[in-house]
């Protein structure tokens, strides 16, 4: 597989201008190409590139939404709601919050639901942005259901990822971390079947219900939770607080999201930004780099996400930016 360096703020442009091609309005495309570039940039190459074709082609057929204007209402003093309107999840997000930080500042924590979009990808790229502002992030979103329950063979949930980003005492992010609910992101799966790889006992089970380390017979059956029960509990979670408190779609009812056609994903975000100062005033503070610490006096540990620096440039499949390229001929 051929690689190639590319700047990271091409592929922001490069992403950008094969939406605008395909239809979307021009700030839209922007809002979606910074997240492209995110993912790039922090290596979730599931969640960047490899996801243009799909948005390009969806915005073609009318799965997604790309020229819709959100619609921000506070339906309580510290809930924010933003009604995406089957269009792109980023944007939305983007028309949200502000007013949600605003509101978190002053009533010490709110909660911003972003409802009937489309699939958002990397969670944490939303939830950093609010430990930029100041305030801790926590999110949840649901997918096309992948995950079956415990003893069971037929799928339930998605991968229902869940984030948290913690902001540091002089600006910038503390730690932060963005997982999935189950064993494993369904993407590795199909990477290892195009590879023609086996993949770990404990990722998935057959569509008998047993655990197999081939792809294509995960592919046909469903993914397992991350420590089984308390990972199916947390998939529970993140799926009634994503699909059933914003009144988006349940993960059983979402189709394949990269599918070219078929109805629109409909999917929804929950976020709660928390004042970290509400309470404890400085003590928070202190009480975090007691943690920060802790971990630091440990030669190969740390805290997830902390101290980050992003590179100028990355390493892009050679196929796949000559694809994403010609997206916006």
């Amino acid at each position: 597989m051929s690689k190639i360096t590319v700047a990271l703020t091409e592929i922001e442009t490069t992403a950008a201008r094969a939406m605008t091609t395909h239809g979307a309005a021009p700030w839209i495309a922007a809002e979606v190409a910074r997240a492209v570039r995110m993912a790039e940039a922090t290596g979730n190459l599931i969640c960047g590139l490899y996801y243009l074709e799909s948005y390009c082609t969806q915005l073609q057929s009318g799965r997604v939404n790309g020229a819709v204007e959100p619609f921000v209402s506070k339906p309580k003093p510290a809930s924010v709601m933003v009604d995406a309107k089957l269009g792109f999840a980023q944007p939305a997000f983007a028309r949200g919050l502000p007013v949600a930080l605003e509101t978190a500042r002053e009533m010490g924590t709110a909660s911003l639901a972003i409802c009937h979009s489309h699939t958002c990808t990397s969670l944490g790229f939303f939830t950093e942005q609010i430990a930029q502002a100041g305030l801790i992030g926590i999110g949840f979103t649901n997918a096309s259901a992948v995950v079956s329950p415990p003893g069971g063979n037929s799928a339930v949930l998605g991968t229902n990822p869940m984030a948290l980003a913690v902001p540091a005492k002089d600006g910038g992010v503390a730690f932060q971390f963005d997982q999935s609910t189950s064993a494993v992101a369904l993407g590795k799966i199909t990477m290892a079947a195009s590879a023609g790889e086996e993949i770990p006992l404990g990722w998935a089970v057959d569509a008998d219900g047993n655990p197999t380390t081939d792809p294509n017979a995960a592919l046909k059956g469903s993914l397992v939770s991350t420590g089984g029960y308390k990972g199916w509990g947390f998939g529970l979670m993140v799926e009634i607080l994503a699909a059933a408190v914003t009144g988006s779609v349940n993960s059983m009812d979402v189709k394949g999201l990269k599918l070219a056609d078929g109805p629109p994903h409909d999917l929804g975000q929950f976020y709660f930004l928390l004042d970290p100062t509400g309470y404890s005033g400085d003590g928070f503070y202190e009480r975090l780099a007691r943690v920060a610490d802790a971990v630091a006096e440990q030669p190969d540990a740390r805290l997830p996400g902390a101290g980050r620096v992003l590179p100028s440039e990355v390493q892009v499949d050679a196929m796949l930016w000559d694809r994403c390229v010609n997206l916006g001929a």
